[in-house]
């Protein structure tokens, strides 16, 4: 088995939940194209979307589904509500739910995004762990979820393996 194969081995299939923050969104205002696009790249490390909701910006409501949705899937991720505006509370409700943060995820995407923009720096974007669940979150432009996701989707998988109790090296 050469490196590259061990890349792309998953030890199970991975299971994911989309959570989409949108005000408008929630009221069937605007489409969710953002959540579409998640689904569609998850595709390609063969995760299943086993749960998806669109919620208003509302932290307790985030909260409780980020809750709801932990233990149940390997993978949630959240589009919306990471900017600067008043109403954008997903990094708050994410960070009081999770037991563990992961900050080089947020890290890794905000420094690949200042290549396209220097808005990137304004991301409140976090990442972590509740309950064996990877939880990160994701700007609310399809076309930043597209941007994001490509910097990440390779680590998800080994990300997971390694949540869920693989005691393998990680070393190359």
């Amino acid at each position: 088995m050469t490196v590259a194969d061990t890349d792309t081995k998953h030890f199970h299939m991975i299971t994911a939940a989309i959570l989409t923050l949108s005000d408008k969104g929630s009221r069937g205002e605007r489409e969710d194209l953002s959540g579409a696009a998640i689904a569609d790249i998850l595709k390609t490390i063969s995760a299943v979307v086993s749960y998806y909701d669109i919620l208003p910006d509302e932290k307790s409501m985030i909260k409780e589904k980020l809750i709801e949705y932990s233990g149940k899937v390997d993978l949630i991720l959240t589009t919306g509500g990471t900017g600067l505006s008043p109403r954008d509370v997903t990094p708050e409700a994410t960070l009081e739910v999770i037991e563990r943060e992961i900050p080089g995820i947020a890290e890794a995407v905000r420094s690949e995004g200042l290549n396209k923009t220097k808005r990137a720096m304004l991301s409140r974007a976090v990442a972590g762990v509740r309950d064996k669940t990877l939880i990160i979150n994701l700007p609310g432009s399809p076309r930043a979820v597209k941007e994001n996701l490509e910097v990440i989707i390779d680590v998800i998988p080994h990300a997971i393996e390694k949540i869920k109790g693989d005691i393998s090296e990680c070393a190359r």
